[in-house]
């Protein structure tokens, strides 16, 4: 266990961020874990660089705006980064947000979540559908701001609600798939995502985060809690 103490500009994302003391991992294993990340990143981005610009094209021509969206996201110990995801929305999404807030299907009011949300695109639906619109995340995995598992990362807005208990999700770098993304992602309710999260760092090793990304394609395809 050991205290974290941020940036001065980092405070804004919890009060608490500076003070809260987080599960100690480190260590030959976890490092190893950071390289792996990396070099498998690299290849998929490799590999996947015609479906990918294929993607691109196709929001471009779908509709108006950006085929990639930025969204500031709070990484390992409170450090926001910005985060890639392939536009699944509308371009001016944001902006109607305030006239479905009182829709929210979440069940923690900070995190803002519909089951059939307007502003997303015929193609955004089929792309959060099958998680293709988090391929991008694979650039973040290459600069070593996400892993490949790990809990997902969330939105400074979230995290300014967070109890020091729902912290310690905080103390691992956050990752694309994990054990709350197979068990049923939006599906859960948030202390169930927060207990699946710690319990991953509470458990983490290379086998765990193995067997995690092999259970991954199968919880895609199942397509439970994707909205």
């Amino acid at each position: 266990m050991r205290t974290f103490t941020p940036d001065a500009e980092l405070e804004v994302v919890h009060p608490l961020a500076t003070s809260v003391t987080y599960a100690d991992l480190g260590g030959f294993a976890y490092g190893l874990k950071g390289v792996l990340d990396r070099l498998v990143a690299l290849l998929l981005l490799m590999l996947l660089a015609v479906p990918l610009v294929a993607i691109t094209v196709a929001i471009r021509l779908s509709s108006p705006g950006p085929a990639l969206l930025r969204q500031v996201r709070v990484g390992r110990f409170g450090r926001p980064f910005m985060a890639y995801k392939f536009r699944s929305m509308s371009e001016n999404a944001e902006l109607q947000r305030d006239e479905l807030e009182d829709q929210n299907d979440h069940d923690a009011p900070f995190i803002f979540k519909l089951r059939r949300d307007p502003r997303v695109t015929r193609l955004g639906r089929f792309l959060r559908r099958t998680s293709l619109d988090e391929l991008p995340n694979l650039l973040n995995v290459l600069r070593g701001e996400m892993s490949l598992v790990g809990p997902r990362p969330p939105l400074p807005r979230e995290v300014a609600h967070y109890d020091a208990h729902h912290l310690q999700r905080l103390a691992t770098t956050p990752g694309m798939t994990g054990l709350w993304q197979i068990s049923g992602r939006s599906e859960l309710e948030f202390e169930e995502m927060v207990e699946l999260d710690i319990e991953y760092i509470e458990r983490w090793s290379l086998w765990l985060d193995l067997r995690i990304i092999l259970r991954t394609p199968l919880a895609v395809l199942g397509g439970r809690g994707a909205w």
